[in-house]
């Protein structure tokens, strides 16, 4: 009788097995927040009667456009007594079906001087289905409980919106491949220091690493051991004098050049240490034309920004070219109360002194805010 064996092999052809698949249908949740100051509350009573608003700039949830109205003397006559505030949908994601409401739950605080929210002044209104063009959904408070310190409050609203669902397919594949380890390999060759061909002296201690990765990641170290600024020396005990720079700071700078991520703290520092320590490393990124490393560490100071680090923070991006952190901070002084604390601050009078064109345009940047 005829086999599979007859042509030739000596195992029988298997039937491949059985078709599998999967999928899954997806939903979640989008959480953002808004911030909104009220500089010179007791004008904005004056000049908005009740029913009048004014609206917040759009910030974005979701995808979507959002806006809140703000009511100095309520929203109707039944609020007349409080300051009111709406959240409103301003625009639906590209792509979201017209007809179809977004739906979103919407939290209201008010903030106390040092920015944190006031539990006896937080309110939850719920999940609710919002239109554009629709009224909204808003939180009110009475007028004697706000405005009488700095004639100034700031309310904080956080958005949560609920995604459209989404198909995904989740079948298995048939050769599962591991993600890349090239870092964990170079990163292992760094604390090895198999093959060092360098040694640069920082702060008296001695690091060792590799020219031609360094040269492939930093167009300065690659001037330094391959271009006109090349050292004479080629051999394996060439030392470089690393001025200026903390031997901690340069041990990072290495170790994101090999792994292309930041150094993760084997303890856990103070807040103040670490922004000094990404201040530093971005002085270095700079130093050594590292620009994505500059950007996380750019990234990484924002969010140390407050009253008392914001004008060193101005200086420091002026003078690294920090596009971000710069407009980070100018955003940070739109607050009246906050620049007037700030400037009384002796960081503000050295950065008067040592950065005068960046005082001049915080001025006018603020002051162009105040007129929008």
């Amino acid at each position: 009788m005829p086999s599979s064996a007859a042509t030739g092999g000596s195992e029988l052809v298997r039937p491949p097995p059985p078709y599998s698949s999967a999928s899954a249908i997806v939903g979640g949740t989008v959480t953002g927040h808004h911030i909104l100051q009220i500089d010179g509350y007791s004008y904005t009573k004056e000049k908005l009667p009740n029913g009048k608003f004014i609206l917040s700039r759009s910030f974005k949830v979701g995808d979507h456009q959002w806006r809140l109205r703000y009511y100095p003397n309520g929203q109707s006559s039944d609020y007349a007594d409080c300051i009111c505030v709406y959240l409103v949908l301003a625009a639906a994601a590209a792509g979201h079906a017209k007809e179809q409401p977004v739906k979103a739950r919407a939290t209201f605080s008010l903030l106390d001087r040092a920015g944190k929210p006031v539990p006896s002044y937080t309110t939850d209104v719920g999940m609710h289905d919002f239109a554009v063009g629709g009224s909204g959904f808003g939180y009110g408070l009475y007028k004697r409980d706000v405005g009488h310190v700095d004639d100034g409050f700031a309310i904080r609203c956080d958005v949560t919106v609920v995604m459209e669902l989404r198909t995904e397919d989740r079948t298995p594949p048939l050769v599962e491949v591991p993600p890349p380890d090239l870092h964990r390999h170079l990163g292992g060759l760094l604390e090895s220091r198999d093959g060092a061909d360098v040694t640069f002296r920082v702060a008296g201690e001695d690091v060792r690493a590799h020219r031609y990765i360094l040269a492939a990641r930093s167009p300065v170290f690659k001037a330094e051991f391959f271009g006109q600024m090349k050292e004479s020396s080629s051999s394996s005990n060439t030392v470089v004098n690393v001025d200026d720079m903390e031997a901690e700071v340069f041990r990072a700078l290495l170790a994101f050049i090999y792994t292309d991520a930041l150094p993760e703290t084997k303890t856990k520092a103070k807040q103040e240490d670490e922004l000094v320590i990404a201040q530093h490393l971005l002085v270095a990124a700079d130093r050594y034309g590292m620009e994505r490393l500059k950007l996380l560490c750019e990234e990484k100071v924002v969010g140390f920004i407050d009253r008392g680090s914001v004008a060193t923070l101005m200086a420091l991006a002026e003078q690294h070219h920090c596009h971000g952190l710069k407009g980070a901070c100018f955003r940070f002084l739109e607050s009246k109360e906050t620049l007037n604390a700030v400037m009384a601050t002796d960081g503000f009078l050295h950065l008067m002194r040592s950065c005068p064109s960046l005082v001049k345009d915080l001025v006018f940047r603020v002051a162009d805010s105040h007129f929008q």
